[in-house]
């Protein structure tokens, strides 16, 4: 919820409800360095309703966030969309046991097929059938165009700058083992 907010000169400006947040513990904690809970309790917020958009996005395309996830691991591999089941496992981080089954329901929806691994006479591969390939594409032009409809208010630099910005939270976070 945006709350209006009147700057000193008389201009209009949106609070959103962290400030409000951050108001309450600035009054109740004015020993503390609260910057970095408005960081990071804007970005919880943001991907917390970012999941709800693109859950609905990926289901308007009849497809669970789970098929979609093992799909665009396949399509981004490019032609002939096809990967072993132990790349998938790593891609995806679920177990073997959770992609066999997977796996399993995506072939009776005609999503993927099995194929005997010509390198590996244990392997298999998943090639992503054309019906997959169509639902796919469909789910993530309708997460792009969402998306971008969300970012309009950021110019096209503004959004290279949080995109790097948040790349470098991102790595940091990674360096420290969180």
């Amino acid at each position: 919820m945006l709350v209006p907010d009147v700057l000193d000169n008389g201009e209009m400006t949106d609070r959103d409800e962290v400030d409000k947040i951050l108001e309450e513990w600035a009054n109740a904690r004015p020993d503390l360095n609260l910057s970095p809970l408005g960081v990071f309790s804007r970005v919880t917020r943001i991907a917390k309703k970012l999941d709800r958009i693109r859950a609905q996005a990926i289901g308007r395309s009849n497809l669970t966030a789970w098929e979609f996830d093992v799909l665009t691991v396949l399509r981004r591999s490019g032609e002939p969309y096809q990967l072993s089941t132990k790349v998938l496992v790593q891609e995806t981080m679920v177990s073997s046991g959770t992609m066999t089954n997977r796996i399993d329901r995506m072939v009776e929806k005609d999503l993927v097929r099995r194929q005997n691994d010509p390198n590996d006479g244990r392997g298999i591969l998943v090639q992503m059938t054309p019906s997959g390939l169509t639902l796919v594409d469909i789910a993530i032009t309708r997460i792009s165009d969402a998306e971008e409809v969300l970012l309009k208010t950021l110019s096209g630099s503004e959004q290279q700058k949080l995109s790097q910005l948040l790349r470098q939270v991102a790595l940091s976070m990674s360096r420290y083992g969180r």
